[in-house]
């Protein structure tokens, strides 16, 4: 189950805020697909990103996919846990598996992003 304090993006990608500050990932659902994560390709700190648009990408052994942003802002903090072991995605998507943190330009974005039984509606329906 997903957790519920978090906001979920259609691209599969998480959200957990604090003040101005949003830490994402990418979701359960995301990590088993994808199988066993064998590299990610962190943003860049200092980066400017845009809401919807490709910040990183993760390599596994099934596929390569990319790291969609679910807000705007600066990135103002990586996951360099994840560059010696991304399989920490696989085994912890929501907690150690974290990927970067974004300083919120605008936080209504936030009211865009689908809470946790709107998200596992969104993945039945995807499943289809």
């Amino acid at each position: 189950m997903d957790p519920d304090d978090l906001k979920y993006h259609k691209e599969h990608t998480w959200v957990r805020t604090s003040g101005k500050k949003a830490t994402i990932g990418i979701t359960n659902y995301a990590q088993d697909a994808l199988g066993d994560i064998v590299y990610i390709d962190l943003p860049e700190v200092d980066t400017e990103t845009e809401a919807n648009s490709e910040i990183g990408e993760i390599e596994s052994t099934k596929a390569t996919s990319s790291i969609i942003a679910p807000v705007s802002g600066r990135i103002v903090q990586v996951n360099d846990d994840l560059a010696e072991s991304p399989e920490i995605i696989n085994d912890d998507p929501y907690g150690k598996g974290w990927i970067a943190v974004i300083e919120l330009d605008d936080a209504s974005e936030l009211d865009d992003l689908m809470d946790a039984s709107e998200y596992a509606k969104y993945v039945e329906e995807e499943a289809k």
